[in-house]
């Protein structure tokens, strides 16, 4: 197990028990007055864990060495980090300061929950993810030396995390000083949730019965939240409708023991974890502050199901997107019967299915092979074995490696199509370099490739998946199908991060697509005018995002998703916000559809992709 680093100074305190006063129970010299920090001292013995985290998220202590820090254990963990969370059961008068901290021992801890223990070592900040992260830090101590005075003690009472304690503003404007970073700002519990959340790092606390708004995922974690009505939705979601709209009564929870010793329940959202969850808080590198449950309520299941889109009628086109999560034939056949069923029941076989994430034929095996044929083939026949139509599919392989995503996966973008509803105009042979373009042949657009790939030299799609350009004709209509798979979030900072507002560098390149897609669109519509034509895909951005704005810039084309209430525009869960990653859009002449969401994965402890499919329905 590597040890967590100091790689960040941060928050002030000092806290002193005397050992045979809390043997017996009791606490004396509560009002121990804080020790001046400064580079070279070290902390007195009357160092106190209120003094430790001080009234920043930096320590005032950070590098400096600390003796005899007395406190009740209130946690131990003996996975992952390993250590322990100790607090002081008398606390101060100010707010800002936390009455618990972490030690990280590295190895097993030796102390038991209810102990009363004196620990000298090390105050450092350590950055969950590393400072690339933007992670705030938490206060530890390290290299600790642990004496355990007593034990069987009472914990100290948990504070109460509810929808009264936690403030509606999120976070305070960083210090433009500081590159925006929040992280020497005095500490506002009372007007700041990040604020608030902080000033418990490491302490015990508890919540009530509260609401599931992130089902439990792979890691056993899953995220409630402690504000009844704050952006809800009908399935019990927390929709995220804007960048200044952060839901603050969200929560993630974990256990303090290990899945193997204790296994985590399974909760879809909108499900109750009901009873109390108490534990120390903590500051997760996925998912910012969490409480790390030693004792967990139990999921009460409010019934979650799937939804169902409605068939498409007769003169009625429907095209849909779905990401099937990196999609090869080496997945179990129960993925694809699943996917398959998907397509069939809930998505009612749309005429266009647009697809991300479809694997190369031996998956991510990292052997050179490009094609797709396996992978659509299977996928193909286990649709129509559930009852679909025989799916016919248009795709252009990329080049090796050079479109992101897994190595060796070659993910692409494929169009699957109903050949007894509509056709597809072939047009020329497109490879992965190759771009097509629109021109103007009897009046109307055309592509000079169909299927064909979008500008796929422009640096904005650099290992990126490349849009892909098809025309369709239904009943003698042609219509315009780009679809598409915009660069990942990767490496944008999380909600939580110490820069405010936190930096989202990945919405650089999908502006530049966005913009590469908006041309072309505009290419089609300079053609003629009255063209209909879809953008559509995984867009990995919000319908508020600079990337639909772009999109949608000079009106060339309308975000469908918007036509729905605000409460059902998401697509998927993250964090426990309900958002819209995946889109549908539509060109002028598109101008009444009908647009659903349908939510299948998202929500759901079981999935068979992280994603919501979508779907339009329109006459031409």
């Amino acid at each position: 197990m590597t040890a967590r680093s100091s790689s960040l100074p941060r928050s002030a305190a000092v806290a002193a028990v005397v050992a045979t006063a809390l043997a017996g129970g009791l606490l004396a010299g509560s009002s121990a007055a804080s020790a001046t920090a400064t580079a070279s001292a070290t902390a007195s013995a009357e160092t106190r864990i209120h003094d430790i985290q001080g009234t920043t998220r930096i320590s005032p202590l950070a590098g400096q060495q600390v003796t005899d820090v007395s406190g009740i254990v209130t946690g131990v963990r003996t996975y992952g980090s390993k250590g322990f969370w100790f607090q002081d059961p008398e606390a101060d008068s100010n707010a800002a300061t936390s009455e618990g901290v972490f030690v990280f021992t590295s190895s097993a801890p030796t102390v038991a929950v209810g102990d009363a223990v004196k620990v000298s070592g090390t105050v450092g900040e350590y950055i969950p993810g590393g400072t690339p992260s933007g992670n705030q830090s938490v206060t530890q101590i390290s290299k600790p030396a642990v004496t355990v005075v007593s034990s069987g003690n009472a914990l100290p009472e948990p504070v109460t995390i509810s929808a009264k304690s936690v403030p509606s503003s999120y976070a305070p404007e960083g210090d433009p000083a500081a590159g925006g970073s929040i992280n020497a700002l005095p500490l506002k519990p009372s007007a700041y949730a990040l604020d608030y959340y902080e000033s418990l790092e490491g302490s015990n606390v508890r919540i009530g019965s509260s609401r599931v708004v992130g089902a439990t995922d792979p890691y056993a974690e899953l995220w409630v939240t402690v504000k009844p009505g704050e952006n809800d939705n009908r399935r019990g979601g927390t929709v995220y409708g804007s960048y200044t709209s952060q839901n603050t009564g969200r929560l993630q929870i974990q256990q303090l023991a290990p899945v193997s010793q204790r296994p985590f329940p399974k909760a879809n959202v909108g499900d109750v974890l009901s009873g109390t969850t108490e534990g120390p808080l903590d500051f997760n590198r996925f998912g910012g502050y969490t409480l790390t449950a030693r004792t967990l309520g139990t999921v009460t299941d409010r019934g979650l199901e799937r939804e169902s889109t409605r068939p498409q009628r007769r003169g009625e086109l429907a095209v849909a997107t779905y990401n099937v999560e990196n999609l090869d034939p080496g997945d179990p056949q129960t993925k694809f019967d699943a996917l398959a069923a998907a397509v069939v029941d809930n998505l009612a076989s749309p005429d266009i299915l647009t697809l991300e994430e479809i694997q190369d034929n031996n998956g991510a095996k990292n052997d050179g092979t490009v094609s797709a044929e396996e992978t659509l083939k299977k996928f193909t026949t286990a649709i129509a074995a559930a009852g679909g139509p025989s799916y016919a599919w248009r795709t252009v392989d990329p080049v090796n490696n050079k479109d992101g995503g897994q190595p060796g996966g070659n993910i692409r973008n494929v169009f699957l199509f109903n050949p007894e509803r509509v056709s597809f105009t072939d047009r020329g042979a497109g490879d992965a370099t190759t771009a097509t373009g629109v021109v103007r042949e009897k009046g109307r657009a055309a592509l000079t490739l169909s299927p064909g790939r979008i500008d796929p030299a422009n640096a904005a799609w650099e290992n990126s998946r490349k849009p892909l350009a098809g025309e369709f004709t239904f009943r003698g209509r042609t219509v315009f199908v780009i679809a598409n798979h915009f660069g990942s979030k990767g490496g944008d900072e999380g909600l939580a991060s110490h820069h405010q507002p936190p930096v989202r560098k990945s919405e650089v390149k999908r502006l530049e697509q966005a913009q590469s897609v908006n041309a072309f669109v505009k290419d089609i519509l300079k053609a003629q005018r009255n063209a209909d034509v879809l953008v559509l895909g995984d867009i990995n951005d919000f319908e508020f995002s600079a990337t639909t704005k772009a999109l949608t810039a000079d009106g060339a084309l309308y975000p469908a998703v918007k036509s729905l209430p605000r409460s059902e525009r998401y697509s998927y869960v993250f964090q426990g916000n309900s958002q819209v990653l995946d889109q549908i859009l539509t060109s002028p002449s598109i101008g009444k559809f009908s647009y659903d969401s349908v939510h299948i994965n998202a929500e759901f402890a079981e999935q068979n992709s992280d994603h919501d499919p979508q779907v339009i329905r329109f006459r031409p």
